[in-house]
């Protein structure tokens, strides 16, 4: 495999499923004791807010008996004009590897080409292939399955939601997307998957429609970090986006629902479903742990 993982496409489909596979016998207790990071630090490079990625890869690389080393570029002599490739070269004699959580894609791909060690994009602008790791795995829990799962995304065409069209390219079920006009997932991202895939990929306006007879139901806040000057226009526009009883209905009876967190609640879902036995979104957060810690086990050497 790539010594990275900086999109989900660095990953072919054996890749995807040996790490889900390893994460569910992970979080099962299944050679819980190995530590194969022991004698290893993995930095952690943040330039944005984190709760779930920065907790999960911590509490990770403690359980694989490594050391996380965090870093945000106020404290490193990035935040003082130091380039991002001599930081990368530098920081590649010291680690055993480094997630970036930024929010300039470019920032990841750059440090990526400069780094001798294995890369992890832990969030950027255009993607999240750790979060689409462990939507991968809920759904194999919940449905035992992906091949041909239908998939609802309700909401902003964002990093979270390019990176399940990657999952459904890649993994074989169907993706509908409904969001408002000018708030579609990343054309080219689209056209990818569209070109390597005979999973059904489809963008509409109607969040009824996309949400017919759907197996999984997903959604992300509606204004993202960084949005915030944009927030009152963009509520405006997704109002009739909110997955609620009445949209969770037009769905199969046991469809699942998933929301990669922080939620805003009352904005894009309400609690009566977030909270509802039909939800997995806690499992989806815990399973961040147990999906980065197998890819750790597989890029780190």
């Amino acid at each position: 495999m790539n010594k990275d993982l900086l999109t989900l496409r660095d990953l072919s489909q054996k890749e995807i499923s040996r790490i889900i596979s390893r994460a569910i016998d992970l979080k099962g207790g299944v050679d819980g004791s190995a530590c194969p990071l022991i004698g290893r630090s993995i930095g952690l490079l943040f330039e944005k807010p984190s709760t779930r990625t920065r907790v999960s890869f911590e509490v990770g690389i403690y359980q694989l008996g490594g050391q996380a080393v965090w870093m945000s570029p106020q404290e490193l002599q990035l935040g003082r004009g130091e380039t991002i490739a001599d930081t990368a070269m530098t920081l590649s004699r010291y680690l055993g590897g480094i997630v970036i959580r930024t929010s300039s894609h470019e920032r990841v791909t750059e440090f990526a080409r400069a780094a001798s060690i294995p890369v992890v994009n832990g969030l950027s602008d255009l993607h999240h292939p750790c979060q689409a790791l462990a939507d991968i795995m809920t759904m194999q829990e919940r449905k035992g399955r992906t091949r041909g799962l239908k998939v609802a995304f309700i909401g902003d065409g964002n990093n979270v939601c390019n990176s399940l069209i990657e999952a459904a390219a890649c993994m074989e079920f169907h993706l509908t997307i409904a969001c408002p006009e000018g708030f579609e997932p990343d054309a080219d991202i689209l056209a990818a998957a569209h070109a390597g895939s005979q999973s059904e990929i489809v963008v509409l306006r109607d969040p009824k429609e996309a949400a017919g007879m759907a197996d999984v139901i997903y959604t992300d806040v509606w204004v993202s970090m960084g949005q915030e000057g944009q927030a009152d226009s963009k509520k405006n526009k997704f109002r009739g986006y909110q997955i609620n009883k009445e949209l969770l209905a037009c769905a199969k009876k046991d469809a699942t629902v998933l929301h990669c967190l922080p939620a805003h609640r009352g904005e894009e879902i309400t609690d009566d479903v977030i909270d509802s036995p039909q939800s997995a979104v806690f499992d989806q957060a815990e399973n961040r742990l147990h999906a980065q810690k197998a890819l750790l086990e597989m890029i780190i050497r």
